[in-house]
């Protein structure tokens, strides 16, 4: 049956669909890594308003969509990037009624050819909302309502076009890997609307500053997950903490090695080029015996060739084509500020260590791994230097066991069993609701 709490008005369900949008946290962010979202320059983010009516709402009216499966009572694995794919395509591959699916045009990285694409043709119809929504927002939300004018206009119409979609094919359920997405977000409560079951796999590290936990099944890697979730707001449905299906092929090739030699640098959009800059001439300075690796993020589009020519014994690995627990097999130890690598890192025995590459306010420690003992912080180089001395002199064996806060199954008999323990739960919560 349809869910009564989908919001009644077009502005609320934008608000509900946008709330990450309107967060403090969101606003905060470094001019760099907020300018490729919504520009800073009023006549710049009219010119992307134009650019997105005109290429995407325009543009894909000109592009029917024509899927090679079937979306008919399917189950469908909707995936926003490339990570996504990768932590939901184990269920494709066990149950035969799945579907990977994307929005029309949405940047799946080296797996666009090969998810189902919603048709968003019929997006372009929904605009006659854009007055009436962005007057309830700027009452609601003040400035930021003009600040990110830009990203109210992209998020019209995804509900409406999701809610035609889910009574067109009607599928079984839908299986999301990301929760707060504007297009992620915009399905899920299209789904609340038309009654379809919706289920969640957590694909990363998440936050307290993530919206409430809104789907009928939550498949969680560990308590860290439902902790701050259960500070988000109230837990809809059933949830269930299975561990780290991505991780499953590599947790039983734990790095056994108890002297680093081999060290990854793991960036991200909030570390500042210049730190990042500083920090490998440092560590390539002071362990000219260490091979390094700087791994930059999949979605950073900064251009770091200079690197290379200011280091050539420095190695590279690209986030789009090199897998995130691939490169960790190749090293020993990682230095990053804030991600989820650290964890994943850890998961395989490797000494991470967190160090931040700037000074921005943004995030500190943002995902708790320092708090809760996982990683050590290294606040100045001379602190990095000395913790990657101790650990080219001894690492120990045993440091994955720091991550069983995160991930429920480590050092049970299901771990390395939870793409199984994750498909079984699937399968026996859409005996239920089929």
């Amino acid at each position: 049956m349809p869910d009564s709490a989908v919001p009644p008005t077009p502005a609320a369900r934008l608000h509900d669909i946008l709330q990450l949008r309107f967060t403090s946290l969101f606003a905060a962010l470094p001019a760099r890594m907020l300018e490729p979202i919504s520009p800073a320059n009023p006549l710049k983010r009219l010119l992307k308003v134009a650019g997105y009516a005109g290429l995407r709402l325009v543009g894909n009216m000109f592009r029917p969509v024509r899927n090679p499966e079937n979306l008919r009572g399917a189950v469908w694995l909707y995936a926003v990037s490339q990570n996504n794919y990768d932590s939901l395509y184990f269920l494709r591959e066990t149950r035969p009624d799945s579907v990977l699916i994307a929005g029309q045009s949405k940047e799946i990285g080296r797996y666009n050819g090969q998810v189902n694409r919603l048709s968003l043709r019929r997006k372009l119809l929904y605009y006659g909302q854009l007055p009436e929504v962005y007057r309830a927002l700027r009452h609601t939300e003040g400035e930021r309502a003009w600040r990110f004018f830009d990203l109210i206009f992209n998020a019209i119409g995804y509900y409406e076009v999701y809610r035609r979609a889910l009574r067109h094919y009607r599928p079984r359920a839908v299986v999301f890997a990301n929760d707060h997405n504007d297009d992620a977000r915009a399905l899920l409560v299209a789904c609340h609307a038309e009654g379809v079951p919706t289920a969640y796999v957590q694909h990363a590290s998440v936050s307290t500053n993530f919206p409430p936990l809104g789907f009928d099944l939550s498949l969680l890697e560990g308590q860290d997950a439902l902790d701050k979730y259960r500070q988000c707001g109230p837990v809809r449905g059933r949830v269930a903490l299975v561990g780290m299906p991505k991780a499953d092929s590599f947790l039983a090739r734990k790095n056994q090695n108890t002297r680093v030699q081999r060290v990854g640098v793991a960036c991200n959009t909030l570390d500042t080029t210049e730190a990042i800059t500083e920090t490998l001439a440092y560590l390539l300075g002071e362990f000219p015996d260490l091979t390094f690796t700087f791994r930059p993020h999949p979605g950073d589009q900064r251009d770091f060739a200079f690197l290379r020519r200011q280091h050539p014994q420095l190695q590279f690995s690209d986030a789009r084509q090199q897998n995130v627990f691939e490169f960790l097999q190749q090293q020993d130890a990682l230095v990053a500020a804030d991600t989820s690598t650290h964890l994943e890192a850890t998961l395989l025995n490797l000494a991470s260590v967190y160090f931040r590459f700037g000074t921005h306010a943004v995030a500190d420690d943002y995902y708790g791994y320092v708090a809760h003992g996982l990683v050590p912080r290294a606040a100045k180089l001379p602190e990095l230097a000395a913790l990657l001395r101790g650990y080219q002199q001894h690492k120990p064996l045993d440091l994955y066991r720091k991550a069983a806060y995160y991930n429920a199954t480590l050092g049970t008999p299901d771990e390395g069993h939870s793409q199984r323990r994750a498909a079984r739960l699937l399968d026996e919560w859409l005996e239920t609701v089929a």
